[in-house]
Order: structure tokens, then sequence, then C-alpha cells
């Protein structure tokens, strides 16, 4: 019988250790992101809340709320996210950033 327990209990666990860590938020926020949306967004939150220059939230803290039917405040962490990735210096994240925030405002306009 296998008792290796799984990421997610891992996770729980190193969260546990240590709740302020972004990096393990992050990792549970990806690790519920397709089983549990709701709860991975409750993690992005936290992220966005308590750790603004983690970078890494805006993208997928944004895509999440678009699945949640949440557009109006996906635009709103698209429009931070330009900002502390500019600030930042990482231009790969905030053009990641930009082209979602274009698809959501229907700016995308790459030929068919």
């Amino acid at each position: 019988m296998d008792t290796t327990p799984t990421r997610l209990q891992q996770l729980l666990t190193f969260y546990n250790e240590d709740p302020n860590d972004p990096f393990i938020i992050y990792a549970l926020a990806t690790e519920y992101r397709t089983t549990e949306p709701q709860r991975a967004m409750e993690y992005y939150q936290k992220l966005l809340d308590e750790h603004p220059e983690y970078v890494g939230t805006y993208y997928h803290a944004g895509k999440m709320l678009e699945y949640l039917q949440n557009p109006e405040d996906a635009e709103k962490v698209y429009r931070r996210g330009l900002q502390v990735s500019r600030k930042a210096g990482q231009m790969h994240a905030a053009s990641e950033i930009q082209q979602a925030l274009n698809q959501l405002l229907g700016l995308d306009y790459e030929d068919e």
C-alpha cells in the first residue's frame, strides 16, 4: 500500500509550516485550478493582497476570474499586473498579460 503523500498533501503541509511563502501559495492555486477553481481563486487573491509583487500571479488570476465569469475584475488584475511586471522589468510576463487583456477586451486582431 502506497502511503506517499500526494503533491497536494505535501503543499498543504508546507503551507501550514509557512503560510506566507508566495511560492507555496502559488503552487496551491495551481494545484486547485482544474479541480476546485473557487479555491484556486482564494489562493490567487491571497497572493494579490499579500504579495502584490509576485508577478506570476496576475496572468493566472486574471484567467481564473474570466473562467469564473468575472471579466471586470479580470481586467483590473491584468491592468495591475502590467504595472507590476513592467516595474519589475519582467517584460515577457508583461507581454503575456497584455495579450490576455487584449483578448478579454476583444482587441486581439489576429488574422484567421
